[in-house]
């Protein structure tokens, strides 16, 4: 337990914080391929370019005339055109570019703080005070379904929703989830 437990929560906060990080990059990539294409479509098919914006119009219930002249007034404005284009057509708003960094240290500390608190009466328990196994498996449980039932909740603040519900849902799907786990690694050894 010593010698796998850290280096197998810093190769798992490391990997997850990578995966974070990648993905972050791949919507940034993503919105400059899509801003790039919408810039060469208002030269390239103007007119087309239009009556997608005219259209967009039409969906929020501007009459079909009215549509079309905002849609020309707004052709005159290159860089609003394309604004316009990306957020309504594409859905799509212009990420931070701080993005990746902040979601890479933000899953990979979670993924710290995450690991630690089941692990951390093992840990105790190898590094500082002899315990059973046992033991140390209720007082993980108990550490565990805590932590779950306090993200939840505070989840829940956050959200909107019912902090109650939230935490109990929260320390239900955790506990289904690590309960999986526990089988697992149990059939497997």
């Amino acid at each position: 337990m010593k010698s796998f437990t850290l280096p197998a929560i810093a190769a798992g906060a490391i990997a997850m914080g990578l995966g974070g990080y990648l993905a972050a990059r791949g919507d940034a990539e993503h919105y400059a391929q899509e801003l790039e294409r919408e810039y060469r479509e208002i030269k390239q098919i103007p007119e087309e370019e239009k009556a997608e914006v005219s259209r967009v119009f039409q969906e929020y219930g501007l009459p079909a005339q009215e549509s079309v002249r905002v849609a020309e007034a707004l052709s005159q404005h290159p860089d609003a055109w394309v604004d316009f284009m990306m957020r309504f057509e594409l859905g799509l708003e212009k990420p931070d570019p701080k993005r990746a960094f902040i979601s890479a240290f933000t899953i990979a500390a979670a993924y710290v703080a995450g690991g630690l608190i089941p692990l951390a009466p093992y840990i105790f328990a190898a590094y500082v005070k002899p315990m059973m196994i046992g033991t140390a498996l209720l007082f993980s449980v108990g550490m565990t379904l805590l932590a779950l039932l306090g993200f939840g909740f505070i989840k829940g603040r956050y959200t909107g929703t019912r902090p109650a519900r939230s935490a109990l849902q929260t320390a239900l799907i955790g506990s289904v989830a690590a309960g999986a786990a526990f089988l697992i690694a149990r059939a497997i050894s």
